[in-house]
């Protein structure tokens, strides 16, 4: 129990001395942070992140972030960039370098380049005086506060602030560029995330595949399209193509006594719910939830009277829609 009592008062210290780190961060953000901004906005190229050791892996992560939210940009690791992969960065480039103490010596082949070919060069360091920051077009410059690991010498309070700073960054460029989760599926079209972000034009049913019929269909033909498709529904259009109703299991309940004397247009329900194609399928999955119903017809934003597809739950719920 005293051991258990110990492990807990560490973590939390750790977790307390981080944490105030980085409000001391987000306190001292200042005119460099929003030229940082500009800067990276202004890029023709790509952002090269940079930084050794543990530094090296934030500015992987950092990297990755700026990359999946709309702004191009890979890791160069400096010892390779000292064998050939300098040649990863151009003049339309930027490039952020990462180093707690602005020191590092790994980190001296890249910064040279940087400045003999013209390259704008960011650079964050908790040293303001260190040959990084001195070098660099921006700096940035970190508290000056001791590691969360007691001894001083394992990077945490560090790295935790320069990640932060770096999801700071990438947040800035998402909200001036209007970054929407649509957007972000582009990037991320798999897994969990991919499928909560999918858009209805990515689910539905388009062509030949959807059930649709005229107004004066006889109902004999129409029962034997809505049983050809599967959906249990069948659209009803105008001779404009225009969507005007639809026959649903509940239409055909409502009208068994002499069903089969009937139009299609006759028993319809009129002006049914219509969701754009390019809204989330989550959206649509809501829809179909709330007003009890198992399919959505689809259409275009610059048609939206016409039928572009249709989507039935199971399309959302196979697709790990929820």
């Amino acid at each position: 129990m005293a051991d258990s009592d110990k492990f807990l008062s560490t973590g939390r210290r750790v977790i307390h001395e981080e944490a105030t780190a980085l409000q001391q961060l987000a306190d001292g953000l200042g005119d460099s942070f929003a030229m940082a901004v500009d800067l990276l906005l202004a890029v023709k190229g790509r952002v090269i992140v940079s930084g050794m050791g543990k530094s090296g892996h934030i500015a992987r992560k950092i990297a990755a972030t700026f990359a999946s939210t709309g702004t191009p940009a890979h890791f160069v690791h400096p010892a390779e960039a000292s064998h050939g992969d300098l040649g990863m960065m151009t003049s339309g480039d930027v490039v952020l370098v990462l180093s707690n103490s602005g020191e590092t010596p790994e980190l001296a082949d890249l910064v040279t380049y940087t400045r003999r070919f013209g390259i704008p060069m960011i650079g964050v360091a908790s040293r303001p005086n260190s040959t990084l920051l001195q070098q660099a077009d921006v700096s940035i410059t970190l508290p000056q506060l001791g590691e969360a690991c007691g001894s001083g010498v394992v990077p945490t309070t560090s790295t935790t602030m320069t990640l932060a700073l770096g999801d700071a960054l990438a947040v800035a460029l998402m909200e001036h560029r209007n970054f929407t989760p649509e957007n972000f599926r582009e990037f991320h079209p798999g897994g969990k995330l991919g499928a909560q972000l999918a858009k209805v034009s990515d689910l539905m049913h388009v062509g030949q595949t959807v059930p649709v019929v005229s107004f004066n269909t006889p109902m004999t033909e129409t029962l034997l399209i809505i049983s050809q498709k599967g959906f249990g529904v069948v659209g009803v259009v105008d001779d404009n193509q225009t969507l005007i109703g639809v026959v649903t299991d509940g239409d055909l309940r409502r009208h068994m006594s002499g069903l089969l004397d009937h139009s299609a247009g006759e028993i319809m329900t009129k002006t049914p719910t219509v969701i754009s194609s390019q809204s989330l399928a989550a959206e649509a999955l809501a829809i179909m939830n709330t007003r009890k119903i198992t399919c959505l017809f689809a259409a275009d934003e610059s048609t939206p009277d016409k039928i572009a597809g249709i989507l039935h739950i199971h399309d959302c719920l196979r697709a790990g829609v929820v």
